[in-house]
């Protein structure tokens, strides 16, 4: 026989299921102007994480990589953090042998901090003399 399950109990159970409100996003800009005419936010942080947008540049990839890099290292110092925060790394690059072969010069921004990483050869990125783009996601400590 089935005992009836007092309605109370039913009642918080359903209410502990409830998804908790989703944090707002909060977008920051280095260059406010040129972000909006072109529609997006340099990073975004939501709750704990922080999103930063593809930082490019072109030229000789041995030239780009660390520039792309001082830039994101920028950024994520604008908003607390450093590349220890670092979680996931996204990389575009038009030569992706120019930059595995070039590589090692991101190695000295991230130390014994590795993230989880995604390198990608794409035809064309926003210009066509961008050779990278890298995107991060970072953590803030609790």
């Amino acid at each position: 026989m089935v005992k009836p399950v007092p309605i109370l109990f039913v009642l918080l159970l359903l209410a502990s299921c409830a998804a908790a409100p989703a944090p707002t996003p909060v977008c920051t800009h280095r260059d406010e102007a040129d972000e909006k005419s072109i529609g997006y936010c340099q990073a975004v942080r939501v709750g704990n994480d922080l999103h930063i947008s593809g930082v490019t540049s072109s030229g000789p990839m041995e030239q780009a990589i660390p520039r792309v890099y001082d830039e994101l290292k920028i950024i994520l110092e604008a908003n607390g953090l450093t590349f220890a925060n670092v979680a996931k790394e996204n990389v575009y690059s038009t030569d992706i042998d120019a930059f595995i072969k070039a590589s090692a010069a991101r190695r000295p921004y991230y130390g014994p901090n590795l993230p989880a990483a995604t390198w990608v050869q794409v035809q064309r990125l926003f210009r066509p003399t961008y050779v990278v783009e890298v995107e991060l996601v970072a953590h803030y400590p609790k």
